[in-house]
């Protein structure tokens, strides 16, 4: 283990331990002032929930009085929860690391980078002086399956639970299909696919050890669905197509073990990546964003409340679904 991993380990072990949301068996259904509007728009207020055979969504929930991040949207909240994410040192992923981190999860960022990128610092410092959350930094390499246990393995020890991963790293190698380097498209798939299923299993795994549903979320594209214009990546289109695939499949092995898994396909982001496909074909962004409904490029920030949705309680009865956010680009 190494030096910085086994530090921040330590410190993670001192987070109070937050015992999951109670099952729907367990919670009581706590009075709620309702507000009744008639089809003629009187309106009076009572305590006692509308007569009808579906109860209000907010009546399953447990109390928010005296916890920390008490809200009204409480199926949002991660308090306690410890959470992965792969490519998390600097782009999309630290983007929904961060919005993790600040919904009150402990969140790991997992990157090749030796050490983090300047972005990290600066998130870690702007938003643990105001969230009850934390962020640590490990190196992983996605294509050792063997590492990839071992450091999903250590956090989950320590913290006794994995209640999620963000399986976001990726790469992209720009060349047409004819003259395509076998080693190209050979670190693209390992990368691209077989890292995401190698975080995906070894998450699942921790998350059967510890007894703890969790949520899985694997970073596909829009690219997983069309032949982009712009951009000729016949690997890298493959690649998130599988992943799309992979994560239906899964969705249906790990079901009925309470853990989830969801997959998102962004639309053309304003990342290094795709500044490399800028630096190439200057011409393509013009295409892209004349493509998009909504005629310009994402931020990573705009991925914030996906992950959030997808990682959290919010989305609980959602598996095996693709979720697209693209700008409308795949819409026309």
């Amino acid at each position: 283990m190494s030096s910085a991993l086994s530090t921040s380990l330590k410190r993670t072990s001192m987070i109070k331990h937050v015992p999951r949301a109670l099952s729907l068996s367990q919670h009581k259904l706590i009075p709620f002032l309702y507000r009744v509007i008639s089809n003629y728009g009187t309106e009076s207020t009572s305590t006692t929930p509308p007569t009808s055979a579906t109860d209000h969504i907010q009546t399953k929930l447990p109390p928010a009085f005296g916890t920390k991040n008490a809200q009204r949207f409480r199926e949002f909240n991660l308090e306690g929860r410890v959470i992965a994410v792969t490519g998390g040192g600097r782009g999309l992923g630290l983007s929904m690391a961060e919005a993790l981190m600040e919904a009150g999860a402990n969140v790991w960022c997992l990157d090749r980078l030796e050490k983090p990128d300047n972005e990290f610092n600066a998130a870690k410092r702007r938003t643990e002086s105001s969230y009850g959350g934390s962020m640590h930094y490990a190196r992983i390499d996605v294509r050792d399956k063997e590492h990839v246990d071992s450091i999903l393995g250590e956090i989950s020890s320590q913290n006794r639970r994995l209640d999620g991963i963000i399986c976001s790293a990726g790469i992209n190698h720009l060349h047409p299909a004819i003259g395509h380097s076998q080693k190209a498209l050979e670190e693209v798939m390992a990368i691209n696919y077989n890292g995401v299923f190698n975080s995906a299993t070894a998450a699942a795994k921790q998350m059967f050890e510890h007894k703890c549903p969790g949520s899985i979320l694997l970073v596909a594209s829009m690219s997983g669905l069309i032949a982009n214009k712009g951009m000729t990546s016949p690997v890298y289109n493959s690649s998130k197509a599988a992943v799309i695939q992979l994560g239906k499949c899964l969705a249906m092995e790990w079901g009925r073990h309470g853990i989830r898994v969801n997959s998102l396909s962004p639309g053309h982001i304003v990342t290094p990546m795709v500044e490399m496909v800028f630096e190439k074909n200057p011409s393509a962004r013009a295409t892209w964003e004349a493509e998009n409904m909504l005629g310009r490029l994402a931020s990573p920030e705009e991925f914030r409340g996906a992950a959030l949705f997808a990682l959290s309680d919010a989305s609980s009865f959602m598996t095996g679904s693709n979720l697209i956010v693209d700008g409308g680009h795949t819409a026309w």
